[in-house]
């Protein structure tokens, strides 16, 4: 689940779908319409694909992008943001949204040109926007070649293939809000999201959006391994979200979603629902009372949310979109009078900006955290810290990386005598959409990785592409090459995988084992091969037994390493051709190849690639490899050539 969308509301219908093949792009585009309307994102780009292969228009490039956007799918955002802004007729809001995308995946020097070529088209652009998107990018860059000496470990205890964020420690216990559905699991398949007609209600099990269940509390007891829902009497049927307890533990407060009677609706639009945020006592025996609605919610203008109520319970800080604040959501904050009642909220108008404010939080010196999009900051939400003096706020300081990232990083609850950091996020390298890391400072010794990147077959240097590196524990750190092309990571001794990634090329990876211990520096290379599409690569050793289409043990091995590069290389789609030799007739040759290919693709499909992204293609004995045409006397090694299956890259 994507934080930044819990402040907007949620919504359903009911539909079935059944998808005819083959169909028309005009009615797949039909259907997909209806699936993206109702918010159902993940089938809607499945039909927008199946759509683009039959024709490649932009409005269907533009969906592509948009839905996997909403999806935090960035690759593939990224991807078709590339396609969009690139075809005849495009806006220039998708060079915008291509620049962000590649913001989110890293890549800062080729998203500050596509920013900078939006801000040369557009003469409007403030001086504080401009500064704001080209300065993120250069500062994002300088942060990765200097990244901050901390230890971010995925808390695989509590983390699922869902979101889990948000984690707190209170009472010996871990708390912390995920979607991972309680019910059963195989409900989520191609459920498509719920609308509101005025008839129908939510689904209790299923949120539309993800397919996943809803938000709910969790907890676990510190040394124990089983994850527990959170018994609050009363409480929503639907979200229920991150909590903040008093210091003493015994209340607790929450965010929620109720679904009121009536609710807004614009034609064909679905309705939305706000969020809100309530309070429960603990009953003494394990379980908390009836939520208590905060008094300043109001479901029907205005959503509240990300609660954070100081350990003597006097004040309480959130985030809301209501009326008077200066961006999408802004920072507030109530303190209890004297009679023992709420005051009025007050903006944090020396924190706010004109973006979204979210996830308060203190440590034990007073000093203040929180998640923004609006300041200088590497992409989607950062954590930053509020530097005060003399009780004045004198500055706000980023966190740096690797503490935040290109993604969405939120909920910091910073280190305790009690209790190590905790920051949820959507980064790269977790178990699911959100998760959950510890924040440690980084200790014991360590090594230098060192090397440069080239273009495989020419030796050229390439700046700007971004490596990868993986360790134990989800550790993951990112620099781009230099202007030489090199590139360095300090890190604990360990072995690593190290990837590189450029726009235009194939990414490669490599395994980096730990150093012997007279060693300071392993050096490594990495040779980066240029995409070009449409031209055959020879799948070496694929080949099938005369007059058969089955997949042999040997072929299996091959079609393995295809897979591996699909996996490695997410947005490409190839066509996967098969070739036979010449004996038989033209035609029998032509419907074997064609068996042959759809074989190929059934066994790639079995291993998990998208059917969207790859189409069989037989070529009979057309494109013979050598002599061995009709009438040419050959012998069995000759057609064996012959009998071959290539691939082409035809979208990335």
């Amino acid at each position: 689940m994507n934080n930044k969308h819990l402040l907007a509301c949620f919504a359903a219908t009911i539909i079935t779908l059944t998808v005819i093949h083959p169909a028309s792009a005009q009615y797949i585009l039909k259907q997909a319409d209806t699936e993206y309307d109702l918010f159902n994102f993940s089938k809607a780009a499945d039909l927008y694909e199946q759509a683009y292969r039959k024709k490649a228009v932009l409005r269907t490039a533009e969906r592509l992008a948009s839905a996997y956007g909403y999806m935090n799918d960035y690759k593939q955002t990224e991807s078709w943001y590339a396609i969009a802004s690139a075809m005849p007729g495009s806006n220039d809001q998708n060079i915008l949204k291509y620049a962000s995308a590649l913001q989110h995946n890293a890549k800062y020097s080729e998203a500050k040109s596509q920013f900078q070529r939006y801000i040369d088209r557009h003469s409007e652009v403030t001086e504080r926007q401009r500064n704001l998107w080209l300065g993120s990018c250069d500062s994002a860059l300088k942060w990765m070649r200097n990244p901050r000496p901390i230890e971010l470990m995925n808390v695989s205890a509590l983390n699922s293939s869902q979101s889990d964020w948000g984690a707190v420690q209170k009472s010996g216990q871990i708390v912390f809000a995920s979607d991972r559905n309680a019910h059963s699991e195989t409900t989520a398949a191609n459920r498509p999201f719920l609308k509101f007609d005025g008839a129908k209600r939510p689904d209790k099990d299923i949120y539309g959006w993800t397919g996943n269940g809803y938000l709910k509390l969790y907890a676990q007891h510190i040394g124990q391994d089983s994850v527990k829902v959170i018994p609050i009497s009363g409480s929503s049927e639907y979200h229920v979200g991150p909590a903040s307890f008093t210091g003493d533990g015994k209340l607790i407060f929450f965010t929620m979603t109720r679904i009121p009677e009536r609710t807004k609706r614009s034609g064909k639009e679905p309705a939305t629902v706000n969020v809100e945020i309530y309070s429960s006592q603990n009953d003494g025996q394990g379980g908390w009372q009836k939520p208590i609605p905060f008094p300043f919610n109001n479901v029907a203008e205005y959503s509240l949310s990300d609660p954070y109520i100081s350990a003597d319970g006097q004040s309480l800080y959130f985030s809301s979109n209501m009326p008077g604040g200066k961006g999408g959501a802004d920072l507030y904050v109530c303190t209890k009078t004297q009679s023992g009642d709420w005051g009025r909220p007050v903006n944090l108008e020396e924190i706010n900006t004109a973006g979204n404010e979210r996830t308060v939080s203190f440590d034990e010196h007073n000093n203040m955290y929180f998640a923004s999009d609006g300041y200088i900051g590497m992409g989607g939400l950062d954590v930053f810290r509020v530097i005060t003096h003399a009780d004045k706020i004198t500055s706000i300081q980023n966190l740096g990386y690797p503490f935040n990232s290109p993604k969405d990083d939120l909920a910091y609850f910073p280190s305790s005598a009690q209790s190590p950091g905790y920051l949820s996020s959507n980064r790269d390298g977790g178990k699911g959409s959100d998760d959950i890391y510890s924040v440690s400072i980084q200790m014991g010794s360590t090594y230098l990785i060192a090397g440069r990147v080239f273009e495989k077959g020419t030796g050229r240097i390439l700046p700007g592409a971004v490596m990868t590196l993986v360790g134990p524990g989800g550790k993951r750190l990112s620099v781009e090459s230099a202007q030489d092309g090199s590139f360095s990571f300090e890190v604990p001794l360990a072995s690593y995988t190290i990837s590189g990634e450029k726009t235009d090329f194939r990414s490669e990876v490599k395994t980096v084992m730990e150093p012997s211990a007279h060693e300071q520096t392993v050096r490594i290379d990495l040779n980066l091969e240029r995409i070009k599409l449409n031209q055959g690569i020879r799948i070496e050793n694929i080949y099938y037994d005369f007059d058969k289409s089955n997949i042999r043990k040997d072929a299996a091995l091959e079609l393995d390493k295809l897979v591996q590069i699909m996996e490695e290389n997410p947005t490409i789609w190839i066509e996967l051709g098969s070739h036979t030799d010449s004996r038989g007739g033209d035609r029998y040759n032509q419907q074997l190849s064609q068996r042959r290919a759809e074989s190929a693709v059934a066994y790639i499909i079995s291993r998990g690639i998208n059917r969207n992204r790859i189409t069989a293609k037989g070529y009979g004995e057309s494109e013979p490899v050598n002599n061995c045409k009709n009438g040419v006397d050959c012998s069995e090694e000759q057609h064996q050539l012959n009998r071959r299956t290539e691939f082409k890259i035809t979208k990335y």
